[in-house]
C-alpha cells in the first residue's frame, strides 16, 4: 500500500514522501495513530493544504523532545533487584522498570520510547537509549543494584560480582584450612 507520510519515521522516511508499505502495517500502525494517510489524489492535495501546520507541529515537538533530552543528558538513574552472589537477577528488568524509574525523577517517557531489545539480568551499569522524537535520541545509565549502598560502589567504578566485594572476602588469600576443621578426623565415634 502507498501511503503519503505526515512526519518522519525511521527507517521509512521524511515527512511529505509517498512509501509502500505492507498492508498490515499502513492499516494497524500508521493510518490509526495519524502518521500517515493513503496515498491518493484527495489526499496529496489534502497534505499539500496542510504542509505548513505539520511541520510547524513537527518543530515544535521536536524542540519539547530536545529540552528533554538536555534536562536527561548525563543523568544515571538506580533500580534496585534481588541478584545472586554472580551478579545475575533474580528476574530482569525491562522497558516498563526503566519508565517507572524516570517517572520517578519526573520525567514521562512512553513505553515505545525506549529501547531495550533485551531485558536487563544482570547488576551493573547499563546504557538505554531513548527514541524522543524521531530526530532526538539520547542515553542514559541505568544503574541495576542489590541495594542503593552497592549502586553508589557501583558508580564509582567498583565490580561487585566478587565474594571480596559483596562480603569483604579474599578470594585469592582463601585456602583449604579457611573451610575445613584440621582438627577434625572425619569419623565421629560412638559411644561403647
Amino acid at each position: 500500500m502507498d501511503v503519503i507520510l505526515l512526519e518522519r519515521i525511521a527507517k521509512l522516511g521524511q515527512m511529505g514522501e509517498t512509501v509502500k508499505v505492507r498492508d498490515g502495517f499502513a492499516r494497524n500502525y500508521l493510518l490509526p495513530l495519524g502518521k500517515a494517510l493513503r496515498a491518493n489524489e484527495a489526499n496529496k492535495k489534502r497534505f499539500e493544504a496542510e504542509r505548513s501546520t505539520l511541520e510547524a507541529r513537527n518543530l515544535e515537538r521536536k524542540s519539547e523532545a530536545q529540552a528533554v533530552a538536555e534536562k536527561l543528558d548525563g543523568k544515571a538513574f538506580v533500580i534496585v533487584r534481588s541478584a545472586g552472589e554472580t551478579g545475575q537477577l533474580y528476574g530482569s528488568v525491562a522497558a516498563r522498570d526503566v519508565i517507572e524509574a524516570l517517572a520517578a525523577e519526573g520525567f514521562n517517557v512512553g513505553r515505545n520510547q525506549v529501547e531495550l531489545n533485551t531485558p536487563i539480568k544482570a547488576i551493573g551499569l547499563h546504557k538505554v537509549v531513548l527514541h524522543l522524537h524521531a530526530e532526538v535520541e539520547i542515553s542514559v545509565e541505568v544503574n541495576v543494584a542489590r541495594s542503593a549502598e552497592e549502586a553508589e560502589r557501583q558508580s564509582k567504578g567498583e565490580s561487585l560480582t566478587s565474594a571480596d566485594a559483596i562480603y569483604g572476602v579474599d578470594e585469592d588469600a582463601l585456602t583449604a584450612a579457611d573451610f575445613f576443621d584440621p582438627e577434625a578426623d572425619g569419623v565421629e565415634e560412638e559411644d561403647a
